[in-house]
C-alpha cells in the first residue's frame, strides 16, 4: 500500500504535480504509518528535485540502481574475501572497485546521452537546497 503510494508521486507529469500528490499520500498515510509521513515530509526537497532536469533525465536521476549496483558488487567481493585484517584492506577493495567502475562508466557506457546532456548545458537548472541541509552540509564540514 505505501510503496504504491509513494510511485504515483513519482509518477507525475511536473513538480508542481509531484508536491500535490506528495501531500495528498502523506494525508492518506498520516494515521496508518505517521514515520513513512514525517520521513517523506522531511525529504520532500530531496526526493523532488529530479524535476528541475529536462524530462528526458528524470528516469535516470529519480533511480539508485546504479549506486545499489555498486554497493551489491562491493558486498560480493568484500564476500570473497571473508574476514579483512583491518579496515585498510576494506577500503583498499572498495577503493580499487570504485575506481573500476569509474574507468568503466567513463570508456564503455554513458549512463545519460550527449543529446540530452545538450538540454542541460542549454538550459540553466536552478537546484536550491533547503536550509536544513546547508546546515546539515556546514556540519558533516565543520566535523
Amino acid at each position: 500500500m505505501i510503496a504504491t503510494a509513494i510511485r504515483q508521486v513519482f509518477r507525475s507529469e511536473s513538480g508542481a504535480e509531484a508536491r500535490e500528490r506528495l501531500k495528498e499520500v502523506t494525508e492518506r498515510l498520516r494515521e496508518p504509518a505517521p514515520k513513512v509521513c514525517q520521513l517523506l515530509e522531511g525529504a520532500e526537497d530531496e526526493l523532488l528535485c529530479f524535476y528541475a532536469f529536462p524530462r528526458e533525465h528524470w528516469p535516470k536521476l529519480r533511480s539508485t540502481n546504479p549506486l545499489e549496483r555498486v554497493n551489491k558488487e562491493i558486498g560480493r567481493r568484500s564476500d570473497v574475501v571473508g574476514i579483512f585484517p583491518n579496515d585498510e584492506f576494506l577500503i583498499r577493495l572498495a577503493g580499487m572497485l570504485l575506481l573500476e567502475q569509474n574507468d568503466e562508466w567513463l570508456v564503455q557506457r554513458r549512463y545519460v546521452s550527449e543529446h540530452s546532456m545538450r538540454l542541460i548545458l542549454s538550459e540553466p537548472v536552478q537546484v536550491e537546497p533547503s536550509r536544513e541541509t546547508e546546515k546539515e552540509v556546514i556540519e558533516l564540514i565543520a566535523a
